[in-house]
């Protein structure tokens, strides 16, 4: 029998940037928040002293365990989907803080493009250019709009870069780049000479110390390497640890329930009336009443809280109506695809890094360049990152080097730190086959179906994949290096869910028939329920969503802040769709 407790303004589930951001602003507004996190308590003096490869890299520590709660995984409707079982083959982060803690830190805006993307190809290109079955549309809200969001969150996260020669951004980042390693010099300098427009990644690993606009100090960034897959020990990298959960503390209104396992939004008469949550300390189970709920979650877990919870219609790949579930996609193993360059004679010191340390262009990305005679729509960025090698990981050699043996031992000490990559990091489109359901077979600990993934790639992945290899090898060779290696482009689908970049399922736009919530991100079914997250994203960028994920954050805060004042759907949203 699950304990009733006390009721609150709004119960959020999850404590990453989504439910971090929406449990800060709700909070200083006055209203009395209970954010639930799944996974245990952690502080920042949790990480220090442990930059350990092998504890964090190789045995993922802080991701979620998957003998509990994991997802299946199929390539066609027709298949019998089988459970994803290893962290190395899905990683997802959880305890508090979540994805934010493990990140990279690579900030990047979607395009105006992004945003209006059904509306653009149209007006370029005509609707012969979009292939049947890519469920393209426009996302209800403008590049323009979500441009004061996106400031937000950069000033929350002391975002560190320089403006992207390309971009549409009205003011500058809140702190300076990272340093131009000799590395990332190489990288621009060999850009330039091919006419691209290279520029510093936007870094979360924050250039020198910074008080964000809530007064919490983010500490500058030491180039320790330890990032991707780490919290950062020194609170030099911004997530919602430094950030926007401490700032929700001070407040007084909020508390931060952790070991909380969230199995349903509670819901009677068309609207959400709270949670159900199991303790997994004790086993007991509470109900969490709210007049707001709002899933501040993981993609995954924002999906299946709703399929478990009965709300919304799923959707049904056989008549392609339904909008739960509908265009699921993400940055897979054929995403991150390049070439890598070894040099004979130039050393770099690989050792020092940092998550977002490095340079890219965006020439090649959205629809920067003309897409008439390509196969495919869309493109991204052009990245070279020196994350810092670790001692296990990094043992690249050239292609062709026997696995074991003199030769082996001879090229890998060679190359230690004569070997650079640079990839793609293409924009992937939604499918009418590419969809989230419940699945029929398997359940969590607790007897719950698990989520199931089916998933293929498209034409469409492999020609833009393909596109951004080839362009990536040029900007090899213009750096001078002696041997280049090419990725290779995955053919099918492998059951690798690596990254944590996985959106859709319940998007965002203007006509409830397409979409679940509007552009609060506010359920059309369900006016008290929020839903914030990469789960809204109509299709993914060609860049990392995390930026995209904190703006639509404040935006939500603001939607669900109107809510409470106001009650019912918004009515600028209305007026919106009306007009």
């Amino acid at each position: 029998m699950a304990k009733r407790l006390k009721p609150v303004d709004v119960v959020v589930v999850g404590s990453s940037w989504s439910g971090g951001v929406v449990s800060a602003e709700l909070s200083k507004a006055g209203y009395k928040i209970v954010c639930l996190e799944r996974g245990p308590k952690r502080v920042l003096d949790d990480f220090t002293g442990v930059k350990d490869e092998l504890r964090f890299t190789n045995r993922f520590e802080l991701m979620q365990n998957l003998s509990h709660e994991t997802i299946t995984s199929r390539t066609d409707i027709d298949e019998v989907a089988l459970p994803v079982r290893t962290r190395e083959e899905m990683m997802a982060g959880t305890g508090s803080g979540a994805g934010s803690v493990h990140w990279a830190g690579a900030t990047y805006r979607y395009w105006p493009y992004d945003f209006e993307i059904y509306s653009k190809t149209v007006e370029r290109y005509g609707k012969k250019k979009i292939p049947e079955g890519m469920m393209l549309q426009d996302w209800g809200i403008t590049y323009k709009e979500m441009e004061p969001y996106y400031e937000r969150w950069e000033k929350t996260a002391g975002i560190s870069g320089e403006r992207d020669p390309l971009g549409e951004r009205k003011s500058d980042y809140p702190n300076p780049p990272l340093k131009e390693s000799p590395p990332i010099k190489l990288f621009k300098q060999a850009a330039k000479n091919l006419g691209y427009n290279p520029y510093q990644v936007p870094s979360a690993n924050v250039s020198q110390r910074y008080e964000n606009p809530d007064g919490e100090v983010i500490n500058a960034c030491m180039y320790c390497a330890f990032c991707t897959q780490y919290g950062c020990d020194f609170g030099a990298k911004a997530d919602s640890l430094v950030t926007v959960i401490p700032t929700a503390q001070k407040t007084g209104n909020f508390e931060l329930r952790t070991e909380s396992y969230v199995r349903r939004v509670l819901h009677k008469g068309g609207k959400a009336t709270g949670v159900m949550y199991v303790d997994t300390k004790t086993g007991q189970e509470y109900e969490q009443p709210a007049k707001v709920v709002v899933l501040g979650a993981f993609t995954f877990t924002n999906n299946r809280l709703l399929l478990l919870s009965g709300i919304g219609q799923p959707y049904d790949p056989k008549t392609r109506q339904g909008v739960i579930g509908r265009n699921y996609h993400g940055q897979f193993n054929i995403t991150f695809r390049g070439a890598r360059g070894f040099f004979n004679d130039k050393k770099f010191n690989l050792y020092a890094g940092a998550g977002a340390l490095g340079g890219t262009f965006n020439d090649l990305n959205a629809d920067n360049f003309d897409h008439s005679n390509l196969d495919f729509i869309h493109g991204g960025a052009v990245e070279l990152r020196q994350y810092g090698d670790g001692a296990i990981a990094s043992n690249h050699v050239p292609a062709g080097t026997p696995a074991w043996g003199p030769e082996f031992k001879k090229n890998s000490i060679h190359y230690a730190h004569r070997n650079m990559v640079v990839w793609y990091t293409p924009a992937i489109m939604s499918w009418w086959h590419n969809y989230v359901d419940l699945d029929p077979t398997y359940k969590d600990d607790f007897g719950d179906p698990l989520l199931r993934v089916t998933y293929k790639y498209t034409d469409q992945d492999r020609a833009i994949a393909k596109f951004g290899v080839e362009k990536c090898a040029e900007v090899v060779k213009e750096m001078g290096a002696d041997i280049i290696d090419k990725d290779d482009i995955p053919q099918e689908f492998d059951h690798i869910y690596q990254g944590g970049h996985y959106a859709g399922g319940v998007i965002m736009g203007s006509d409830p028939s397409t979409s679940a919530l509007n552009n609060y991100l506010q359920m059309w079914d369900m006016e008290n329920l929020f839903v914030v997250g990469a789960s809204a994203f109509p299709h993914f960028g060609g860049h990392h969503p995390t930026a995209t994920v904190g703006a639509l954050a404040y935006r939500a805060s603001e939607g669900v802040e109107k809510y409470l004042k106001e009650g019912g759907i918004l009515a600028e949203v209305r007026e919106s769709n009306t007009a």
